[in-house]
């Protein structure tokens, strides 16, 4: 019965670009036992630039941290991407993997989870702020405005990788990647849903929040720019999962329910993004700089 309904749901591919005339491979180069991939360097590209445009955000008026304390922060959030992210793939995406404990050391294996990675990074901001005696809220809010970085080069890894593939589709642009569908089933071309998400997630994020930090006075405002990050991924990712294909575990789930797992994901981001956007005016005060003496009204 899958095989009909595949065969009846693909695209004619032709005249569309092909995957694999890309020249694109998930490795970056391989010496002996050691392999670089490219999902690795999106990771530190998206750490390291991240921890760049952070040090341009603290130096304006009013920075809830100084240069000291976002130097140690990049150790604490990096611990919560990785252990958040690979923790809430194995509980949202793979539960099976629990039977078999070692396989989750294996980061090579599966993948990680975004909305994980939210949560794992969170709480390494809250235990980072409370040790140093920070406002954990702003920290976040500052932290928000560089996480677009890492979910731009993390959609080009999944796109170089040739994962995460859309739903067949027959638009101009459409690809037609390898290995989506049983063998003997013709290959659809599909949406390369990838970039739309590298485009709304990675790109208009980041100018959306560009835009409140630089051009308003929402950084002033606890708990709004931390918002506008939930509600805008929340929006971009639940809508560009319309155009991507489930993961294929979770097909099942899809069906039943009528979203995506990373569509019900986004829900409870979106709506308490929604809250602390629209409660934010109640935490409007004097903003005392943490490095300075300056206060910024």
């Amino acid at each position: 019965m899958i095989l009909p309904a595949l065969a009846a749901g693909a695209l004619p591919a032709a005249g569309h670009i092909r995957f694999a005339d890309l020249g694109l491979h998930p490795d970056v180069f391989t010496i002996g036992f050691f392999t670089l991939r490219w999902y690795s360097l999106a990771y530190i590209a998206g750490i390291v630039i991240g921890w760049w445009y952070l040090l341009k955000l603290i130096a304006q008026p009013g920075a809830p941290m100084a240069r000291r304390h976002a130097d140690d922060l990049v150790f604490y959030a990096t611990l919560g991407i990785i252990l958040g992210g690979r923790i809430g793939y194995v509980l949202f995406y793979a539960p099976e993997m629990l039977v078999r404990p070692l396989s989750i050391l294996r980061l090579w294996d599966g993948g990680m989870s975004f909305h994980g990675g939210v949560v794992g990074t969170s709480l390494g901001i809250i235990w980072f702020a409370r040790k140093n005696k920070l406002d954990w809220l702003r920290i976040h809010d500052w932290v928000a405005a560089c996480v677009p970085f890492g979910l731009f080069f993390g959609r080009l890894a999944n796109f170089v990788n040739g994962e995460l593939w859309g739903k067949p589709a027959d638009v101009p642009w459409a690809i037609v990647f390898e290995r989506t569908v049983p063998y003997g089933i013709p290959e659809p071309a599909r949406h390369p849903s990838q970039l739309y998400e590298a485009g709304l997630e990675g790109i208009a994020l980041f100018l959306l929040l560009w835009f409140f930090f630089w051009r308003t006075d929402a950084r002033y405002y606890p708990g709004r720019l931390v918002g506008i990050f939930l509600a805008g991924y929340g929006v971009a990712r639940f809508t560009v999962e319309f155009f991507r294909e489930p993961d294929r575990q979770l097909v099942a789930f899809a069906q039943a329910t009528g979203l995506h797992m990373g569509q019900w994901l986004c829900v409870p981001m979106i709506a308490g993004g929604a809250y602390l956007i629209a409660t934010s005016g109640k935490r409007r005060r004097r903003v005392e700089a943490t490095a300075g003496t300056a206060s910024v009204a």
